[in-house]
């Protein structure tokens, strides 16, 4: 209990936080709920006394005051209608803003635990839930009002119709009760049930052309869909609990407002209240019983408690912290101190230490699965190792300021995502200053120029209006590293869909690159034959750091490159050249 008590106070504080985010339209939507509730108190004793000024032949002003109530309660509910839509979008949209730099700032690593597509069902589906929580409270808390009201109104009237009121009330705040227990178990059960189906549905998104040619959509369909009725369920046990719970409401209410009239009807018969008043009872009767009316707002109350929960698990993955350091004005030189990795309980690296020269042409190779993508990230520092560090000029990547590191270091993935409004801005993402000149200069030395210009606006063409093939797009992304003025540029098996002749021309281009260390991972010999230095990972352990001719002798590492078609004339012509 007591843990559980723990776990469920960042929850509270984060849904004070988006509470606050609602700003002025919490204070309008609090100040109008009050004097529409005011007005819901006035309204009935406004009426019972215009009845019976009426019944005298005396209106005395009674009618205009009635106006002026309706017309109160007719603008409160506009307005307050209006308070909740501007407070929700505000608070959702800085809750958005919130959660996506987060996501942001966290990087890959930390949020590898979470699959993109529930990710993406956090920021969208459940920050739209969590943000309505100002206008709930503010809501569930000002129905107590009338309710209270009413039953002191009644009271008032005749004490008798307040006891009677309230030997019923309890039956009323029990129903309560176990429907907002009920309301909350169920919101938390059907927002995972939308978020596994929101993470499947991603993951089918992604390999969608592999699901294609393996002939497996049916099935994948139903792996999709297969948390569909548990949502169902919980989707359906909500519909029940609020039909229920409006049922229980309006029989409940209707015995108490038949025992009330009855007094009230009893008490006008013996001259103790006027027919006035008996109207007034029975309005004050609704009011009192209103407290039902809180049932929706502790449905969505429950429905953001649930959301925020699953936002606060992300917002709490700490993110990648970043020093004030500063490089010093020239360099390049990287360093890797007995760099260990552990990836659940085995090691991905395994004290791996290396030093970079500046300057250098380094090939990264090895088999499947023996670390080079994760020291090609710990390199720019898209993750950080368990034990040992990364250096550059001496300085650690920890220790740099976020701005300094990503100036310094550039990189290219294997599959780039192309960011940016044009193709030229998707070259230039990221970079600050370039110009473009810059831009085609990049382009050209990914051999991206010429498919580019085939576009019907050229580098202005919008990404959304140019296709592109998995060698275009591979080049477009080795063309926005390229363009990056940064002292190191790491190369994350960008050939795999580049032929031969252009990924030596892309060779080319990188030798030509003098003054930056270049870092590939590589998985064709003639990649590593043009190297400086080859880094052989086995297993997740440093084999060898050496020229690739030398390495060339060992049977082991001719056995990396047997399915490579171009590896032995490749390797002969890239040495003797």
């Amino acid at each position: 209990m007591e843990a559980s008590a723990q776990d469920a106070l960042p929850v509270r504080r984060l849904l004070t936080q988006i509470g606050v985010q609602a700003g002025p339209w919490a204070a309008v939507l609090a100040v109008n709920a009050l004097l529409l509730a005011a007005a819901e108190l006035a309204f009935p004793a406004v009426l019972g006394g215009t009845i019976d000024a009426l019944l005298s032949g005396s209106t005395d002003g009674s009618i205009i005051t009635l106006t002026l109530v309706v017309t109160l309660l007719i603008l409160g509910g506009a307005a307050e209608d209006w308070a909740v839509a501007g407070g929700t979008a505000r608070s959702t949209a800085r809750l958005r803003t919130r959660t996506l730099r987060h996501v942001l700032a966290v990087g890959y690593r930390g949020t590898s635990g979470f699959a993109p597509g529930d990710i993406s069902a956090r920021l969208v589906g459940n920050t739209a839930e969590a943000g309505s929580i100002a206008a709930d409270v503010i809501r569930a808390g000002v129905t107590v009002l009338p309710a209270a009201g009413g039953t002191i109104a009644l009271f008032l009237i005749d004490p008798w119709l307040g006891v009677t009121f309230l030997v019923g009330a309890p039956v009323l705040l029990i129903v309560l009760w176990l429907f907002a227990k009920q309301a909350a178990d169920l919101a938390t059960h059907y927002l995972t049930a939308q978020g596994r189906i929101a993470a499947r549905l991603g993951q089918a998104r992604l390999g969608a052309r592999t699901i294609a040619t393996a002939g497996t959509a049916d099935r994948e369909i139903e792996r999709v869909l297969a948390p569909l009725p548990e949502l169902n369920l919980h989707g359906v046990g909500m519909w029940r609990a609020q039909s229920r719970i409006t049922v229980q409401d309006m029989l409940i209410l209707a015995v108490l407002e038949i025992a009330v009239l009855a007094v009230a009807g009893w008490e006008l018969s013996r001259g103790r209240i006027t027919p006035g008043e008996l109207v007034a009872a029975s309005q004050y009767v609704g009011l009192a019983a209103t407290i039902s009316a809180i049932a929706p707002s502790i449905n969505r109350v429950a429905r953001a408690r649930a959301a925020a929960t699953r936002l606060n698990e992300l917002l709490t993955v700490a993110p990648t912290r970043y020093g004030t350091s500063s490089l010093p004005p020239q360099g390049g030189r990287l360093e890797l101190r007995a760099v260990t990795v552990r990836r659940s309980d085995r090691h991905a690296l395994d004290r791996v230490s290396v030093v970079i020269p500046a300057g250098a042409v380094v090939a990264v190779v090895g088999p499947s699965g023996s670390g080079k993508s994760l020291l090609a990230g710990l390199i720019a520092r898209l993750s950080d190792p368990d034990q040992g560090e990364v250096l550059l000029d001496g300085v650690a990547l920890t220790a740099l300021g976020h701005d300094e590191l990503r100036g310094a270091v550039g990189y290219a993935f294997a599959r780039p995502t192309p960011l940016g409004g044009t193709l030229g801005q998707s070259i230039a993402f990221g970079s600050h200053g370039v110009q473009d000149r810059d831009i085609e200069a990049a382009a050209r030395a990914a051999r991206a120029d010429s498919f580019i210009r085939r576009m019907p606006q050229g580098y202005d063409t919008p990404l959304g209006q140019a296709p592109m093939s998995g060698g275009e797009l591979q080049r477009l992304g080795l063309a926005r590293s390229f363009a990056h003025p940064g002292r190191v540029l790491v190369l994350d098996d960008v050939a795999t869909s580049l032929d031969t002749v252009t990924e030596h021309e892309i060779s080319q281009a990188l030798l030509a690159m003098t003054g930056r260390t270049r870092v590939l991972v590589a998985h064709r010999a003639s990649t590593a034959a043009r190297a400086d230095i080859v880094i052989w990972l086995d297993g997740g352990v440093l084999r060898a750091v050496a020229a690739h001719d030398k390495l060339w002798s060992d049977p082991d590492y001719r056995a990396l490159y047997e399915a490579t078609p171009d590896r032995a004339p490749a390797i002969a012509v890239a040495v003797t050249s």
